[in-house]
């Protein structure tokens, strides 16, 4: 018996595609063999299971739990909640990995796999082994069996585990993804006053898409806010893991203006310590972390790669554009948005200053959303390549940490491959608009040289 996923499926970071197209319980099933093997030739014998509340999840969750258990494989089912909780599992009961089935903040046909081996992040060339052991049908054999355990409020106490915040009234939207529940008894557990929109778990999603990186979806968060004058407002994506934020004004928070907050608050615990961020996040994170005494790190953009670097430099947080918020502090190290809310509060109770001053006090700066260049995928890291090859001849100040980051006396621009999708992502930012527009004709300059005529797609 061999199994052959669609090329589409195997990522980078996850395994993902459309149920019923892409995706399907076989799928699932070979996912669940083919880890356990991995899991049993490193001398394991038992693995976490949780999903999200997608309509699919519970099917493709009984078809991975019996390819698990037909490794010879046990399996621990925490049920329906968001990826931190089945990370938490990962990290606190005896197994030795962990699978969420999840289509994080993808539309609602979506689903897929967030895996965790032995403690580690599970990504690139694990995932491709995966394809390659179920191609072969090189698989272990036996009888597992499953266990079913109710692990969210144990989740929650570690959440609020020696919280020292003040009391703030805030606005929480959890878009009807898979941490509502958590949400529910998390705010409960909290001092202030708190005021929740759409935590019922629907996998539907019918009242915004959740993606709290995309303004739009946080329309309903901005008028509860205003409404009802709060301090501010969090919301978080499908599964849990990024956090989206608005201040008392309704401003949003982006992912690396909230690590400038995080990185004020732990650097006068912590002084000296290493803070990483994305290639995408802006200078002014960078500058600010350096002058708090921090290290600033930049690195690559995508979960996996900012675990492992955390691992690699003993850093005690990390970040990125899209939300996504490490906390090895007095924490497990891996992305959990409501332990991000919670550090929020934290943050603003020791910096002694609200959340809107906090976002108020941070340099003005003029800086393009994400936009994307729909290309070919055999083409996407060539084109790179050749834009590296023409700064260099051209003398520029470029960081190739992840692609073409370009500085500049005015700003910096970025372009990079999606490991995800085929297309090419950039972003600029600068001090005024008339450098941003600049910046924007250097890399439309750039792509046109190498083929591609602007064009930018939006993209899940």
């Amino acid at each position: 018996m061999t199994h052959v996923f669609d090329p589409t499926m195997l990522r980078e970071y996850d395994i993902r595609g459309v149920v019923g197209d892409t995706l399907s319980d076989a799928d699932a099933y070979a996912i669940g063999r083919s880890f356990a093997t991995l899991v049993m030739r490193a001398g394991g014998r038992r693995i976490a299971v949780g999903y999200d509340g997608r309509l699919s999840s519970p099917m493709l969750a009984e078809a991975l739990v019996r390819g698990i258990n037909d490794a010879g494989v046990d399996a621990l089912n925490v049920g329906l909640g968001p990826t931190p909780m089945l990370y938490y599992a990962a990290s606190t009961q005896d197994v030795d990995g962990g699978i969420q089935i999840t289509g994080s903040h993808n539309p609602p046909d979506y689903n897929g796999f967030k895996m965790v081996l032995q403690g580690r992040p599970f990504f690139g060339a694990d995932i491709q082994r995966i394809g390659t052991i179920a191609a072969a049908g090189d698989w272990e054999s036996g009888e597992g069996a499953v266990e079913r355990i109710d692990i969210v409020d144990a989740y929650v106490d570690r959440l609020v585990e020696g919280f020292a915040g003040g009391a703030f009234r805030i606005g929480w939207d959890a878009g009807n993804g898979a941490a509502g529940t958590v949400i529910e008894k998390l705010t409960a557990r909290l001092p202030g006053e708190h005021h929740l929109l759409f935590t019922d778990i629907d996998g539907q999603f019918p009242n915004h898409h959740p993606d709290p990186t995309e303004e739009k979806n946080l329309a309903d968060l901005r008028k509860l806010v205003a409404e009802k004058s709060l301090d501010f407002g969090v919301a978080f994506d499908g599964d849990g893991d990024r956090i989206g934020a608005i201040d008392g004004q309704g401003r949003v928070i982006w992912g690396d203006q909230l690590l400038q907050i995080y990185a004020a608050a732990l650097l006068h615990e912590h002084p000296g310590a290493t803070v990483i961020a994305d290639v995408k996040a802006s200078q002014a994170l960078f500058d600010r972390v350096a002058e708090l005494g921090g290290v600033p790190l930049m690195w690559k953009t995508g979960h996996s790669l900012i675990k492992a670097k955390m691992k690699e430099t003993g850093s005690p947080l990390a970040g990125e554009m899209s939300g996504h918020i490490f906390f090895a502090d007095r924490y497990f190290g891996f992305d959990d948005a409501p332990y991000a809310a919670v550090r929020l509060i934290e943050a603003a109770t020791k910096l002694g200053q609200s959340v809107t001053e906090l976002r108020g006090g941070m340099p003005p700066m003029v800086n393009t959303p994400e936009m994307r260049f729909q290309v070919d995928e055999s083409r996407k890291f060539a084109i790179v390549d050749e834009v590296l090859d023409r700064l260099a001849a051209s003398g520029a100040q470029v960081d190739r940490t992840d692609g073409a980051r370009v500085k500049t006396d005015d700003g910096w621009w970025l372009l990079r491959a999606s490991n995800t999708q085929d297309v090419l992502v950039a972003r600029a930012e600068a001090q005024d608009e008339a450098a941003l527009e600049r910046l924007i004709a250097a890399i439309d300059e750039q792509l046109a040289q190498s083929g591609v005529v602007r064009g930018p797609q939006a993209a899940h």
